[in-house]
């Protein structure tokens, strides 16, 4: 589960972001008992939060920054910080020598419900800067750190005489890096391994990836939770989405699982039955529903309601969040969807126990209500139409808003708590 994220100069967001999901003291914990884990008595983790913001504010952005480092992880290629996921006022140029591509990424896990692990890292267009991995088996204790590397070395060569004239793209800048690991209690062979496979002019992958490869057992829980865990959803998804991607098959199991019906007849509670087709699941798969009179009505699913096509999709998200704890970031989930079912969705989620976590972005402002969430559930994302900076924080950061507070929403649409165009 997610403790705290944070990063820095990514896309609209210049300045650091922390976007935490502890839950608060005592008193909160006690009106929302099903809303977080407790970890001991140490801590609570949220099982949900919302994030409030208007059109291009931000908020993909936000959800794209974790889908970024979570490609970091799968991909093993070249890490460094891309021109166009760095913040356009930090681009001052066409030399990157000039520019300002220092980006920071840090993610606090709890894992296995035993320990917690803090992953830093740091990059800019030349590479890895900075990658630090830590653990600690107490919330109130120290981390101690299990693998540091820290750039000593980069020589930048260039073959252009200057840059005054280049244009986009022209410029040939390249680094030549080498790097201090350190690897407490780890065999030096295999350190140096790591070492020989990273220096030089082309890096192949993060640091941490190759710990796990070479079997050190918290790289490759760590790893392993970021591939297989967490989920951080840009995309439209539908069932059109659903019919170009490649994991139908591993989706399958949970299409035939009794529970995801529980899940998606919240939709529509007439639903009662799907006949699933293998080959084209999420267009072809048959919905069956009871009317009135007793009678059975078969619907394809590729010509159902938006709505029921986009919640069939979606319910595949919400079962992996209560039924295989994985943390899921879905961008503007209901944008077809009604109040009440989204209400009903996230009432579901609080309602099971489990070490899942659904975050979602949205527009719709009758979630800001201090009923269903504790304010540290609910965020607001906000974008200065001049300097085109995003902003992150937290309804948490408004003392002045008491759980007594009705019509959170009508502050919202004012401009009192921002993320709103009027501002």
């Amino acid at each position: 589960m997610i403790l705290n994220y944070k990063f820095e100069n990514f896309m609209s967001f210049r300045e650091c972001v922390e976007f935490s999901m502890l839950a608060p003291g005592t008193e909160e914990k006690n009106r929302f008992p099903n809303h977080y884990v407790p970890v001991g008595e140490e801590c609570g983790i949220l099982k949900t939060a919302v994030i409030v913001g208007e059109n291009a504010g931000g908020k993909s952005n936000f959800v794209e920054s974790l889908r970024y480092l979570k490609f970091l992880f799968m991909e093993n290629g070249h890490v460094r910080a891309y021109r166009d996921t760095v913040h356009a006022n930090n681009l001052r140029g066409v030399c990157r020598k000039k520019e300002d591509t220092h980006q920071s990424f840090e993610l606090e896990l709890w894992l296995d419900g035993e320990s917690f692990y803090l992953y830093r890292l740091e990059l800019d267009f030349a590479g890895i800067v900075k990658e630090e991995l830590s653990c600690k088996k107490q919330y109130h204790h120290e981390y101690q750190l299990l693998m540091g590397a820290a750039r000593e070395k980069c020589v930048l060569g260039c073959e252009q005489d200057g840059c005054q004239s280049l244009e986009e793209g022209q410029c040939k800048t390249e680094a030549e890096v080498r790097y201090a690991l350190e690897v407490p209690g780890f065999e030096e062979e295999l350190g140096e391994a790591v070492k020989k496979a990273m220096n030089g002019k082309r890096q192949l992958g993060l640091f941490l990836t190759k710990l796990a490869i070479l079997g050190n057992e918290h790289a490759i829980k760590f790893t392993e939770w970021v591939a297989g865990s967490l989920f951080p959803e840009t995309n439209v998804l539908n069932y059109d989405f659903y019919q170009a991607v490649k994991n139908e098959e591993e989706d399958f199991w949970i299409l035939n699982d009794p529970r995801f019906l529980e899940i998606f007849r919240m939709v529509d509670s007439s639903i009662i039955g799907i006949d699933l087709n293998k080959d084209h699941p999420f267009s072809k798969s048959m919905i069956r529903r009871r009317k009135e009179d007793g009678g059975i009505f078969l619907r394809e699913l590729g010509k159902d309601s938006s709505g029921a096509r986009e919640f069939f999709a979606w319910a595949v998200q919400i079962f992996k969040v209560v039924y295989c704890n994985k943390a899921v970031f879905a961008d503007e989930m209901d944008r077809v969807l009604n109040p009440v079912l989204s209400d009903r969705v996230i009432a579901f989620i609080h309602g099971k126990q489990h070490h899942g976590q659904f975050i979602f972005t949205t527009h719709n402002v009758l979630h800001l209500d201090l009923r269903n969430y504790m304010k540290e559930q609910i965020y607001f994302i906000s974008k200065d139409v001049g300097s085109l900076e995003s902003e992150l924080y937290s309804l948490a950061d408004f003392p002045e808003i008491q759980y007594e507070t009705t019509k959170i929403y009508e502050f919202y649409m004012k401009g009192i708590l921002g993320g709103t165009a009027v501002e």
